[in-house]
């Protein structure tokens, strides 16, 4: 068996409100931003912020909340689709910089909004096979540094983040088991297409997609409607086979942590899915969409503040970009 035993998350310092973002786009409101997206105020990481330093400083955070000695680390895993490099892996990296003893395994992943919940299986997979006891869990994006300054849409939306999870062979939620997925013919729904090998060089291209939304070869592109429509396919079906799995009932679940796309996406997803308001998290308000960090924000949030307590049953699930998605249950026994 595996388990949570830790979680803690880094915000960078700067912040970005509503009422600074409208200054750019006079034709919005805050009001506007608020309720279409439920987001007040977003964290920028600064120019010369990486992923691999807001990782870093989750770690820390962790080692430091919960009196974790880093050299009881086996193994280090970070999500993240803006690594510090090219190569090496970023969380090579930071193996050096925690002080995880060289007898760990470490290495990056590139998944964004489902990455969390991919992290998870990968390490309860290496605790189950005896590879790993303590595998350190880090998600960090700088999406924002990919974004285009007209793109008020994408942002509005998205912050940058970090977040840090440690699973072991005991702690305070047991990692059920899983239901994961992929659809890579919606590739490029949400993608930036230059800067790696299949195009290297910037291109200045750019065209207007039928929402009206300009894509940019050399930034982020979001198709909203495309993944609004794959999500609502997408999430039903893995909440089905995640009760299969786990031998669950809807009523069975106390509580539901789902990334945190945009606020109208996940009322959305609660109504089609008939989930009770009260058993929805929902909650971008001082922080955005952190892309692979969100659930684990989440989670922390609601430990912080006893929204989860002990004996609940808590469904997670993360989708997006790739197209990704993947959920598991988590029973809170401490």
């Amino acid at each position: 068996m595996a388990f949570i035993k830790a979680i803690s998350y880094y915000l960078p310092e700067k912040v970005v409100t509503n009422e600074e973002l409208v200054k750019e786009f006079p034709e919005w409101s805050v009001e506007k931003v608020a309720q279409k997206v439920g987001v007040d105020s977003r964290h920028l990481a600064a120019e010369d912020e990486t992923a691999g330093d807001m990782a870093e400083k989750a770690a820390r955070k962790l080692f430091e909340e919960y009196g974790i000695d880093p050299k009881s680390i086996d193994l280090l895993m970070l999500c993240t689709q803006s690594p510090d490099y090219f190569l090496p892996s970023t969380a090579c990296v930071l193996q050096d910089r925690l002080g995880i003893p060289t007898s760990a395994g470490a290495f990056d992943y590139n998944l964004g909004c489902s990455g969390c919940v991919y992290g998870m299986a990968m390490a309860k997979g290496l605790i189950a096979a005896g590879i790993a006891k303590n595998v350190l869990l880090l998600t960090a994006e700088t999406y924002n540094k990919y974004l285009h300054p007209s793109d008020k849409s994408n942002r509005s939306i998205f912050g940058d983040g970090a977040a840090a999870c440690l699973i072991s062979t005991e702690g305070f939620a047991e990692i059920g088991e899983f239901s994961l997925g992929t659809d890579g013919s919606g590739a490029n729904n949400l993608i930036v297409k230059t800067g790696a090998s299949r195009q290297k060089s910037p291109t200045g291209r750019f065209v207007e997609d039928e929402e009206g939304h300009i894509w940019y070869d050399d930034y982020l592109y979001m198709h909203g409607g495309a993944i609004f429509n794959f999500t609502l396919d997408a999430v039903p079906a893995m909440m089905k086979d995640l009760l299969e799995k786990n031998k669950l009932d809807n009523d069975q679940i106390d509580y539901y942590v789902f990334h945190q796309a945009n606020k109208f996406m996940l009322d959305t997803i609660r109504k089609v899915c008939l989930l009770p308001k009260e058993k929805f998290y929902v909650n971008l308000t001082a922080t955005g969409n952190t892309v692979s960090s969100t659930v684990l924000i989440g989670l922390k949030d609601c430990l912080d503040n006893q929204i989860i307590k002990k004996g609940d049953t808590v469904m997670i699930s993360g989708f997006g970009v790739g197209l990704s998605w993947g959920g598991t249950i988590l029973r809170f026994v401490k």
